[in-house]
Parts: structure tokens; C-alpha cells; sequence
């Protein structure tokens, strides 16, 4: 096993991603890609943390929307009839918990995204 360092700086953080993605590629299951993860970890948190309180459950549904390039016709298995889903796109309606359920179930939104919008 390599020995894993600290991760102090940017070039730090792209050797070990670099390293990571090596790991990865032979699908090795060791002690060091463990280790790494974890160090990777640490750094990411402190140097990319996203504040997820600022996000609001409506962001995160149109940026899943956009990612999945789905219109608002697709949307309707998950938030109900086509006025339903206008009304909850334009923030004139809350998610119900059933709607929570489905987008969480459908498009893996995580719940706790979606529960500040109750």
C-alpha cells in the first residue's frame, strides 16, 4: 500500500484523485482506496461544501427535470394532473407527502430535499 498523505492543496487533491480513479479502474477493494475515500473526503467537505439550506425542494425538481431532460408532461406521473404540476413548478403549491414519495422513489430525490417544501 501506498502511503496516504494529507490533502494541503489543489495539486494534493488532483494526485489523489487521479490515484482514486486508478483504484477504481482495477476495481480493487483495499485498505488504501478506503483510506483515500475517506482523506478525499475531508477535503472535499471543507473546500466544496455546497449549503444544501439554501436550496429550496423547487430547485432541486427542475434541476432533476433538467438533468433528465424531462418536460412537464413527464412530470405529471409524479405531482399529479398538468395544473398540479404548474402550480407546484411556479410555487403556487406544496408538495404533498405522496408527491414527496414519488419524486423520491421516480427520480432518487432525496427525501430531505424534499421535505423542506411541507
Amino acid at each position: 500500500m501506498d502511503s496516504i498523505k494529507i490533502i494541503r492543496n489543489q495539486d494534493d487533491y488532483q494526485q489523489a484523485m487521479a490515484r482514486l480513479g486508478a483504484l477504481m479502474d482495477n476495481n480493487e477493494d483495499s485498505d488504501e482506496l478506503a483510506a483515500l475515500a475517506a482523506v478525499i473526503e475531508v477535503y472535499e467537505n471543507k473546500h466544496y461544501a455546497i449549503d444544501t439550506s439554501k436550496v429550496s425542494a423547487l430547485d432541486v425538481i427542475k434541476f432533476r427535470m433538467q438533468q433528465n431532460g424531462l418536460t412537464q408532461q413527464d412530470m405529471q406521473q409524479y405531482l399529479g394532473s398538468a395544473s398540479k404540476v404548474s402550480e407546484v413548478l411556479n410555487g403556487k403549491r406544496s408538495l404533498s407527502l405522496t408527491m414527496i414519495r414519488k419524486l423520491n422513489k421516480g427520480l432518487h430525490i432525496p427525501a430531505e430535499l424534499l421535505l423542506n417544501a411541507v
